[in-house]
């Protein structure tokens, strides 16, 4: 049985939207794009060195699926994440998306808890879910996550979508780690219970 991380990064008001560039994601008129990128030289301070080694395949949505194959399917293997995420099997969940040209990434079919639940059920190791915020807050209502890694970067946006919603009934968290950056981002482990 695998297990389902999510792995975020975070504004401490809770935003996720527009992490990486300025123009990544401007609905509702957010203004502050690639916001995240002034802490991102460090966050590899905190990261194990076997970042991907774990992970035995990774879950996205539509819009991060496009964000992330644009980039990364053209980055060196020389670079863990890239090796990771281009080697690693990757499951979309899109209405819209019919030929993922990502090697490696498929669609996944039918309603989407129901497969990653699926997913869960076969093989070992660790999916991981990156960005893809509507999907993970559906992941979090089905109580299909087993691990929240968190990185709160140290700015306040005040404005953009935030990570998580409204809950079925409270989660319960047990932090299992906690480490920072020298740039003050804290890097979060929580197993979900």
């Amino acid at each position: 049985m695998r297990r389902l991380a999510i792995v975020e990064f975070l504004s401490v008001d809770g935003v996720m939207q527009g992490l990486g560039s300025p123009d990544e994601d401007r609905d509702g008129g957010f203004e502050h794009g690639g916001w995240g990128m002034p802490y991102g030289a460090a966050v590899g301070e905190v990261l194990s060195p076997d970042v991907g080694a774990q992970t035995s395949a990774y879950v996205l949505g539509r819009r991060t699926y496009e964000k992330m194959a644009a980039f990364w399917s053209t980055q060196p293997d020389t670079d863990p994440m890239a090796a990771s995420l281009n080697s690693t099997p990757k499951y979309i969940a899109t209405r819209t998306l019919g030929d993922l040209t990502w090697s490696g990434a498929s669609v996944l079919e039918g309603d989407v808890i129901e497969a990653v639940a699926g997913l869960k059920a076969e093989g070992s190791g660790t999916i991981v879910s990156l960005g893809s915020g509507d999907l993970v807050r559906q992941l979090m209502s089905a109580g299909l996550v087993d691990e929240l890694r968190l990185f709160v970067h140290p700015l306040l946006l005040g404005t953009g979508k935030r990570l998580f919603g409204e809950l079925p009934s409270p989660c319960s968290l047990h932090l299992q780690d906690v480490t920072s950056t020298s740039l003050g981002t804290v890097a979060l482990t929580y197993a979900v219970s």
